[in-house]
């Protein structure tokens, strides 16, 4: 008998919102077999001519590539969690890749507000940012998904997680289609 296929559970917002936090909080509560990605680790992959085809190609590419890695652990019932800052206009090419193998998405937008972001990428011990003004198309992008949205700026990231835990187990982050219906 073939095992269920688990979903992939995508930690997105915009820089600075804790997806990172959240999801390795988000793995100590999940049980099983559980694969955590951080999307991160693939922009070490690109090691030369990192310009060749330029920031939102490398972008494109570096998300590709890590839902693609995730596959396999889903064909074998890991549960995977993929922490990256997917926006949702490229959630219709990951939907594509997966619906082709019928791997189910759930996806998770953290958007605690810019100025939370800001301060965040700001304090940031490693990778800090101090301008900010260079990602902020990318974070107002994550305000037309509302639906998947989680706003919390009260809470520690245990808490958000097991806010999470309670929508997946309610369908609330599931993507039944193309389109984010």
């Amino acid at each position: 008998m073939e095992e269920e296929l688990k979903s992939i559970i995508i930690i997105s917002g915009p820089v600075g919102a804790g997806k990172t936090t959240v999801a390795k909080e988000l793995v100590c509560l999940l049980d099983g077999p559980v694969s955590y990605i951080e999307g991160d680790t693939f922009w070490s992959f690109i090691a030369k001519d990192a310009d060749r085809f330029g920031t939102i190609q490398n972008f494109k590419m570096v998300m590709r590539s890590m839902t693609v890695a995730a596959m396999p652990f889903c064909r074998v019932s890991y549960q995977v969690v993929l922490d990256f800052s997917i926006p949702p206009w490229y959630m219709e090419v990951i939907l594509e890749i997966l619906k082709r193998r019928n791997i189910p998405v759930d996806y998770v937008v953290l958007n605690p507000g810019e100025a939370v972001c800001v301060q965040r990428a700001f304090e940031r011990k490693e990778g800090k940012i101090t301008d900010y003004s260079q990602y902020k198309k990318l974070y107002d992008c994550f305000n037309e998904v509302q639906q998947y949205t989680i706003c919390d700026t009260e809470n520690d990231a245990a808490v958000v997680a097991s806010h999470i835990i309670e929508g997946l187990d309610e369908g609330m982050f599931r993507i039944l289609s193309r389109g984010m219906e």
